[in-house]
């Protein structure tokens, strides 16, 4: 797999016009342009850049990986440094919009380099993208105008504050703007903590558990074929508990039912629930019963 060190060489790659900036490239679609499209298609590669991109597809179809994806609409996508990318039929595709790319020296010794990491949407799927709304859209759309203006200007020693600052502005919106789309979305976040729930009842029925232990949310994630990161973001704030707060407390429920078998120890119990370790479940569930697994047990027994 290719990896990319540099803006410069990644964009060289691409086959898109060599940046203005060591670090940083701002890219606009005009009233009668279109935004450069890179090179048709590419096999996995990486690099060290953050992305920020807004796609409305006029004409073709893009495909990322196997995955194929309606840009009609304005959907901001957001990329971090390091992962892996892939995309076909980027041939005789029109898209209006912006694409910001930005080493992740650019931001080094700023305070966007510690903000930037609370923001889970980086680590989102492509069909995961923002939706914007056309006032969001508009609204984006004018900060990306202000970090034009800078990038094109002469540089002098305010320049890259100002584009930080604008770029800290326009990350804070989309936070924003992605909590507005979860909760407009509710029926979406129920059903997948309906799904999660169903992926954890299919790996316990079927002695997965038992046999490799506690599943981690990557794993379930990607059976329900989400990004970790989205799946957390959206059940928390659907539910207010994250995805590994309904794994323990999925994994708490079953353990009461089998705690009700007197003829399982507990260190069975813990096994069949995929604890490598008997002693850490009856530390977990004491912390969220409030007594121990064989006080549960003696409370609640068959009589």
């Amino acid at each position: 797999m290719r990896h990319f060190k540099t803006l410069s060489a990644y964009f060289n790659y691409l086959e898109l016009p060599r940046p203005e900036h060591p670090m940083l490239s701002v890219l606009c679609s005009t009233k009668d342009d279109f935004l450069p499209c890179p090179k048709a298609s590419s096999p996995p590669i990486t690099h060290e850049c953050y992305s920020i991109s807004l796609k409305k597809v006029i004409n073709g179809q893009l495909d990322y990986g196997r995955t194929k994806y309606d840009f009609t609409n304005g959907s901001l996508i957001f990329i971090a440094p390091r992962q892996v990318l892939q995309w076909e039929n980027y041939s005789d595709v029109e898209q209006k919009g912006f694409s910001i790319n930005f080493h992740e020296d650019f931001i080094r010794g700023t305070i966007l380099e510690k903000d930037i990491k609370q923001y889970g949407f980086f680590s989102y799927s492509v069909n995961e993208a923002l939706h914007l709304s056309p006032k969001e859209e508009k609204l984006i759309e004018s900060i990306v105008a202000n970090i034009e203006i800078e990038y094109h200007n002469n540089q002098d020693k305010f320049s890259k504050d100002i584009i930080i600052t604008q770029l800290s502005s326009l990350l804070k919106y989309a936070h924003r703007f992605y909590e507005r789309q979860f909760i407009n979305r509710k029926k979406i976040s129920g059903d997948l903590l309906e799904s999660f729930h169903k992926q954890l009842e299919e790996l316990f029925e079927s002695g997965q558990m038992q046999e490799n232990g506690k599943p981690s949310i990557n794993q379930i994630a990607k059976k329900m074929s989400v990004s970790q990161r989205y799946l957390s973001d959206s059940l928390k704030n659907e539910t207010g508990k994250t995805t590994s707060e309904h794994l323990q407390l999925y994994l708490i429920n079953q353990a009461k039912n089998i705690l009700l078998n007197p003829n399982k120890s507990i260190s069975e119990v813990a096994y069949d629930l995929g604890f490598e370790y008997p002693h850490y479940f009856s530390r977990l569930f004491k912390k969220k019963e409030g007594i121990s697994p064989s006080e549960y047990r003696e409370k609640y027994k068959m009589n």
